[in-house]
């Protein structure tokens, strides 16, 4: 059997008072979102991965959130490659902060984080911070 990663997390907006500047930002990054390729187009990012609430309400109170996760085969050989289509990504779109937890088989469970700068981050704006984490479940021997 092929060794499996699995990645998950999800992209955060802020929180603001003006629901306009809100909804413009909503709608830009669903617009990125559905600009991803489908199918089997997509090595590392597609747009099936991605989803998040439409409109305010359930789900959405007062930040998005953009959820994602797919299953690769052993991407963490291939993961600066994931991790430099994901910041292009984040380069696109308003954010606050995005987690990505790559879990693999013999590897461990690793935990990423970005934060923007300021506490946001606007689209073509602003260096890309990023804190790792790593933590190991499971034991490698039998």
């Amino acid at each position: 059997m092929e060794i499996e990663s699995i990645v998950y997390g999800f992209i955060r907006d802020w929180p603001a008072d003006n629901p306009e500047s809100c909804r413009r930002r909503r709608e830009t990054n669903r617009s990125v979102l559905q600009s991803l390729p489908a199918g089997d187009d997509w090595p590392f990012l597609g747009r099936d991965m991605f989803a998040c609430c439409a409109q305010p309400g359930p789900g959405l109170y007062q930040t998005q959130v953009i959820h994602f996760g797919a299953s690769y085969q052993a991407i963490e050989y291939e993961w600066k490659l994931w991790v430099q289509e994901f910041e292009a990504l984040l380069g696109r779109l308003y954010w606050g902060s995005a987690v990505v937890h790559l879990e693999t088989e013999l590897k461990g469970v690793h935990t990423f984080r970005w934060e923007s700068e300021n506490g946001f981050h606007s689209p073509n704006e602003g260096e890309l911070l990023l804190r790792c984490s790593w933590a190991h479940e499971g034991s490698l021997g039998g």
